[in-house]
């Protein structure tokens, strides 16, 4: 009998003779052209998310070849794999929707295939959370390599940068500033090299934390796509995914050794200082549930007050990713937070962060990435808001609001979907002022919109062309994280499964108090019920995988994920664990 546990002979296909197994799959080896020796080797298996469908990984191919050439020189045998890849401007009704299906993807082709460790390209922004969740529960080790930021373009003197910048240009457009051809123009200058965008949006974000918690190689984070860095970065993954298949088994640095409750709170950290996304938090408390590590958007509000945002980068600032590569990378923000970080982590390395902060370069570009002595902004770039229009929590991107609007209290202008929204925003006859409150309902987890980034409501026409630049804007919905503006988002439990929200008729009265963390509806509890007896919920999908994403995904608090895979064990994030 064959007793190999490693290479090709991992994970036999079960005809009743293991043998046979073992035979049978060499000779189909051989029929794609592999010798007899290199079956032997480790086999590293290598997630290809290249889709013609997906401007971001582009790329991505080249990355694939440079990974290859590490593992070749290291002795292992690298075999590449397709997934499902997630190209977010190209997929409907969102991305939102398949990131769940992605990671049950990765988690399957890695747990069925025969490899001893992987390396997994992902960049595009729920491509990465995607395979971080695919991977939590693998029992191989995983090299997360991140696809890297675009390069930024330039239109008549001015630098530009997906997407920030393409909201700005649109909301200039929307408010009669610009003319068509001038929109033309930015549009063809926006986006000009592969990878994904320029600025601290979600993509980002997600590489940042990625490289926080220790599952991609330190310095990889902020290499621009097209930069021979990537490349190098993709061959130092290869090299060093062979050095951890070949590592004892008993002690190999499998993901649940690196994804810890200590290394997520670092994780957490470094999303409020770099200023990141909202989304982050959905997919990183996603990331942690696959390991019963629960995220309580209470513990976010502790450590908000506690983290100042030191990265000057748009849409918080006014520079951009290759910018934060050229000052340093994500390593100078964990030098500034180092006394608040759990140091005794470990990473893909098979060194501590500790370890890697010993010889971490000194090198910092000022103007880029502040010390904690000056910070951008004294407090995290996130808050979370509770109260009777969120009892279960929902997300401000402070860093990025308009703090005059930090305490406000308006009427509500109620638009009951996406195709409410798009019928009437731009109506000359809307009753809308600039003090009122913009609530989008129906397009949390469960509604047929599946989450999209469609929280940041662009400002009614007349208003834009009227001067106003800001709005408090509350939704279920999520935000691009290149997005800016007073926006409250993820309210749960959302409108479609009769949370609060749902509830909120034009003309109600609305409070929002950010230094009291406090969203509130301000109509009794009488006229609640009232209401809440006479609604009902949206039809649900009849097939398919729609059918199952609406019947078990969580709510926002929860990560979205669904409930059958979020892991059972685990602990909270200690409060004091540095």
């Amino acid at each position: 009998m064959a007793t190999q546990k490693h290479g090709l002979a991992r994970g036999l296909t079960n005809y009743g003779d293991m043998d046979f197994s073992l035979y049978l799959r060499r000779a189909n080896a051989a029929s794609m052209g592999y010798g007899k020796d290199p079956l032997s080797k480790p086999v590293i298996g290598i997630a290809d998310t290249a889709s013609g469908f997906n401007n971001c990984h582009r790329h991505v191919p080249e990355m694939i070849e440079a990974v290859k050439r590490g593992v070749l020189m290291t002795g292992g045998l690298p075999i590449v794999f397709p997934t499902i890849s997630l190209g977010e401007t190209f997929l409907n009704p969102t991305s939102m929707m398949y990131r769940n299906l992605m990671s049950m993807d990765s988690e399957e082709m890695i747990q069925a295939q025969p490899m001893d460790a992987a390396v997994m390209i992902g960049g595009c922004d729920k491509t990465l959370p995607a395979q971080l969740m695919g991977a939590a529960n693998a029992n191989i080790p995983i090299i997360s390599l991140i696809t890297g930021p675009q390069l930024t373009g330039h239109s008549e003197g001015e630098r530009l940068g997906a997407c920030t910048d393409c909201r700005r240009f649109w909301g200039k457009f929307r408010a009669g500033e610009i003319d068509q051809a001038g929109i033309d123009k930015i549009e063809s200058r926006l986006v000009t090299t592969a990878g994904t965008c320029a600025v601290m949006g979600t993509a980002s974000t997600m590489a940042c934390i990625t490289e926080a918690l220790g599952m991609a190689l330190p310095g990889t984070a902020a290499i621009p796509a097209t930069h021979a860095d990537r490349l190098r970065a993709s061959e130092a993954s290869g090299v060093q995914a062979v050095v951890l298949a070949s590592s004892d088994k008993d002690n190999s640095l499998i993901p649940n050794r690196i994804i810890t409750p200590k290394s997520v709170e670092n994780a957490l950290r470094v999303l409020l200082a770099i200023g990141g996304s909202t989304n982050a938090i959905i997919h990183l408390t996603a990331v942690a549930g696959r390991l019963g590590i629960p995220i309580p958007l209470t513990q976010l509000n502790i450590l908000s007050d506690e983290t100042p945002v030191l990265i000057d980068l748009k849409p918080t600032g006014e520079h951009y990713m290759e910018d934060l590569f050229k000052a340093g990378g994500l390593g100078v923000v964990l030098r500034e937070l180092k006394h608040l970080l759990n140091l005794d982590c470990m990473t893909v390395t098979g060194q501590t962060l500790r370890e890697r902060l010993e010889v971490e370069p000194e090198y910092v570009d000022r103007t880029v990435v502040r010390s904690l002595d000056d910070p951008i902004q004294p407090m995290g770039g996130l808050v979370s808001l509770f109260g009777s229009l969120a009892p279960k929590g929902a997300i401000l991107k402070r860093s990025a609001a308009d703090p005059k609007l930090f305490e406000t209290e308006g009427r509500a202008v109620v638009f009951s979907s996406l195709e409410d929204l798009s019928l009437r925003i731009d109506d000359p006859a809307l009753e809308v002022e600039e003090n009122d409150i913009l609530i989008l309902q129906n397009a949390g987890p469960k509604s047929d919109a599946a989450m999209p980034e469609a929280g940041y409501l662009p400002i009614p026409k007349k208003l834009a062309r009227a001067g106003v630049k800001d709005m408090v804007r509350i939704s279920d919905a999520r935000m691009s994280g290149t997005a800016f503006g007073t926006v409250v988002l993820h309210v749960s439990p959302e409108a479609a499964v009769g949370g609060t929200l749902a509830l909120v008729e034009s003309g109600d009265m609305i409070s929002l108090d950010v230094d009291r963390r406090d969203l509130t509806l301000e109509v009794n509890e009488a006229t609640l019920d009232e209401r809440r007896r006479a609604w009902v919920p949206p039809p649900t999908p009849e097939r398919g995988y729609a059918k199952l994403y609406v019947e078990h995904a969580l709510q926002a608090d929860s990560g979205a994920d669904f409930d059958f895979l979020v892991g059972g064990s685990g602990a909270e994030i200690p409060r004091e664990s540095h």
